[in-house]
């Protein structure tokens, strides 16, 4: 049945066999699926996560943290493979009741704070550390403005242009052709803003780069979902400058292949910088 022949249902029923390749870790409701605690290490922060671009801007944050000279941003990283379901736990559903990476706990506080969602975790730490956010209010607003940007704009490449690009079960030229013209509208937007601009929201490396560089950085690299060609991402000169800059920072290559399973460079879960080390050196 073509596209064209689809009808809607008068009220809809899940079928959990529809849905490509990431069908099984979807679902139309919540909670946790089986029990299942959550390991701790030695460190005050415990990192729930994997290596998706969701995952790497916290792990690259932690990563920027300790480059910078905070000893005390140290962490334990475990692995959540969400192919098997590991985010339906009753430990991960404890931390983050919307099941999705990354999820972090602070046991520096008393008791123990939870956070979830990537944008809000970059802001916690930014907050904590005074690191990574201009200290101006004028600059702290742009960085924000672009924080927030991401967040709600990276479910259309995302959700929306991966995943009928790259993962649904067959091809269909109106989604893709939907979600094409949004991401490259928001490259578009990312190439005019960088071309007055070092970084992101100005001349200070801040969290709006460490938020947009896993998803926008690595798509223009040709790390997501192999569509480099398919976007023409050359044509967007002032994202791919800043995309190769940010890649040679030395706490972003540590920090993208923490909870990585796939690929050259693999590090399942990380509970010392040595763990990188081994990998990278």
């Amino acid at each position: 049945m073509s596209s064209n022949e689809y009808t809607p249902p008068t009220v809809w029923e899940w079928d959990p066999e529809n849905g490509g390749e990431w069908a099984k870790t979807n679902r139309p409701i919540s909670g946790a699926t089986h029990e299942k605690t959550l390991p701790v290490g030695k460190h005050p922060f415990q990192l729930y996560s994997l290596a998706t671009p969701n995952g790497q801007k916290v792990t690259i944050m932690f990563e920027e943290l300790l480059a910078l000279g905070f000893a005390e941003a140290e962490y334990d990283a475990h692995l959540i493979k969400i192919g098997d379901g590991d985010q339906f736990s009753s430990g991960f559903v404890e931390v983050n009741p919307n099941s999705k990476i990354p999820a972090l706990m602070d046991h520096n506080t008393t008791p123990p704070t939870r956070l979830f969602e990537s944008g809000s975790i970059l802001q916690y730490l930014a907050d904590k550390f005074g690191a990574l956010v201009p200290n101006d209010h004028a600059g702290k607003t742009e960085c924000r403005n672009w924080l927030f940007w991401q967040m709600g704009s990276a479910p259309y490449l995302g959700g929306g242009f991966g995943h009928f690009y790259a993962y649904a079960p067959y091809k269909m030229q109106y989604p893709i052709d939907r979600f094409t013209m949004e991401t490259k509208r928001q490259l578009d937007v990312l190439d005019k803003q960088l071309a007055n601009n070092t970084y992101i929201a100005g001349e200070e490396y801040s969290i709006a780069d460490i938020a947009i560089w896993p998803w926008y950085g690595n798509l223009v690299l040709g790390n997501l979902y192999n569509a480099a060609e398919f976007l023409d991402v050359k044509s967007y000169t002032h994202v791919l400058r800043w995309a190769k800059q940010i890649e040679q920072r030395p706490a972003v290559q540590r920090g993208r292949i923490v909870n990585r399973t796939w690929g050259d460079e693999q590090l399942a879960e990380r509970h010392d910088a040595a763990d990188i080390d081994a990998v990278l050196n």
